[in-house]
């Protein structure tokens, strides 16, 4: 190799090697950001007490590891070349199914029963649900269970060959929506839908490089929700509309996974419905108070403006944490707030979930009304009122001689301590006394 060659590569290795220290330092190129969940990592602040106790050190490594110039083109290569040529998804719990289909595991894992909770749960559930549900009638309120599409159970075709052929009558989505079924209580199984619709649609209903259900058909599940609670109320609701359609390759939600795969190019798949939304006019119609404790899968619909234009005064708690509109504003979570208040000021509770989610269906919600709702609770050593109106009538007891002696009686009696009558006698009075 001529002499002139040699020192031409060496210039060029040199100056590819210090490429990503001059991108560091100048930023001349401007990164396209990584998708997903990424932690941001902020440059530490140098202190004497983090640089003798050695923690200095080890924030700055990290920083750099995650600051370095062209990083998020090395990752994307990277992630590029694992998918080309290995057939494998540098995300989390992302499964590539046939023919590239995009999966994450939690759906085929639900479309399994591997993620089964046990049918005594799921019919206690369903009996906490029935009481709901007639409790909140006699408030004028309704109660509304959305079982929302799963790709796992719209597209099981395309699971790859380890996870095929292990479909099971177990799962929390079929009893669930039988057990539901069997308590007469408010469902829109939306799965079941879809399944039925899916090669007579006219616009896909699922994605292949996303987890959600498409644009297109969650439009659909908007409007068919507004027709549920207006049959359930007998009311008229601003429904939304369009008219017309475009017609694209995946994009936003209908991208998402291809997106958290962070890949150089993006993948090419069939196209995509957008319908151009609208509501009508809500002269002369009623816009119900709505409570919705929902997954993802109400997103697309809150953030059509379903809570404002069809709804009013309405809120989105987002698997029963974070409170949106309010979070937007300032972080608010579902817990601070006086549930059997915010019940009271809506006209319909809607629990929604895909079937990945249907482990944790109501995400505590069911049960923490239940127990608001229900007299079991409202007499139960883990209802705090009802505790310390027991301990104040036990401390005005112990100061009643007569009523006092005749609890010692009753315990001597009945065999149980004077402090354990007490707590009885006083309890039973509160229940049916009201003292």
């Amino acid at each position: 190799m001529a002499a002139k060659t040699k020192i031409f590569l060496l210039i060029l290795i040199g100056v590819l090697l210090y490429l990503p220290l001059l991108q560091t330092q100048l930023n001349f190129f401007d990164p396209i950001p990584l998708k997903g969940a990424i932690a941001e990592v902020k440059k530490p602040v140098f202190k004497l007490s983090t640089w003798f106790a050695g923690e200095f050190s080890d924030s700055s490594e990290n920083y750099l590891n995650n600051h370095f110039g062209f990083r998020e083109s090395f990752i994307r290569l990277n992630n590029e070349m694992l998918f080309r040529f290995f057939n494998k998804a540098k995300a989390k719990d992302v499964i590539i199914g046939k023919e590239g289909y995009l999966f994450e595991k939690n759906y085929i894992k639900a479309f399994n029963g591997d993620d089964f909770k046990g049918y005594d749960s799921l019919q206690l559930m369903v009996n906490k649900l029935k009481f709901l549900q007639d409790t909140l009638k006699k408030l004028n309120k309704d109660l509304l269970i959305v079982l929302a599409a799963g790709k796992g159970t719209y597209f099981s075709e395309y699971f790859p060959e380890k996870y095929a052929g292990k479909e099971s009558d177990q799962t929390n989505y079929k009893v669930l929506k039988t057990l539901l079924n069997e308590s007469q209580i408010n469902t829109i199984d939306f799965n079941d839908y879809f399944l039925k619709i899916k090669h007579t649609a006219k616009y896909p209903l699922y994605p292949q490089y996303g987890i959600h259900w498409s644009s297109y058909s969650m439009c659909l599940a908007a409007d068919s929700i507004i027709s549920y609670i207006e049959k359930l109320r007998n009311i008229h609701i601003p429904h939304l509309k369009w008219d017309s359609i475009s017609i694209e390759q995946p994009k936003e939600s209908d991208y998402d996974i291809g997106d958290g795969m962070n890949l150089m190019h993006r993948l090419k798949s069939y196209n995509m419905a957008y319908p151009k939304v609208y509501f009508e006019n809500d002269i002369g119609k009623t816009k119900p108070s709505v409570l919705v404790i929902s997954d993802s899968y109400y997103w697309g619909m809150f953030n059509l403006g379903i809570s404002e234009n069809a709804f009013r005064d309405s809120h989105f708690w987002y698997y029963n944490y974070e409170v949106y509109p309010d979070s937007y504003k300032s972080p608010l979570i579902a817990s601070a707030v006086n549930l059997k208040d915010e019940i009271r000021k809506r006209d319909v509770i809607i629990i929604m979930a895909t079937e990945a989610n249907l482990s944790k269906f109501g995400w505590g919600f069911i049960d923490r009304a239940y127990e608001t709702f229900s007299k079991e609770y409202e007499y139960s050593v883990r209802n705090p009122e009802f505790m310390r109106k027991v301990n104040s009538l036990i401390e005005y007891i112990r100061t009643d001689k007569k009523w006092l002696e005749d609890i010692k009686l009753k315990a001597d009696k009945n065999g149980v301590s004077l402090d354990s009558m007490l707590f009885l006698d006083a309890a039973w009075q509160i229940k049916n006394v009201g003292r």
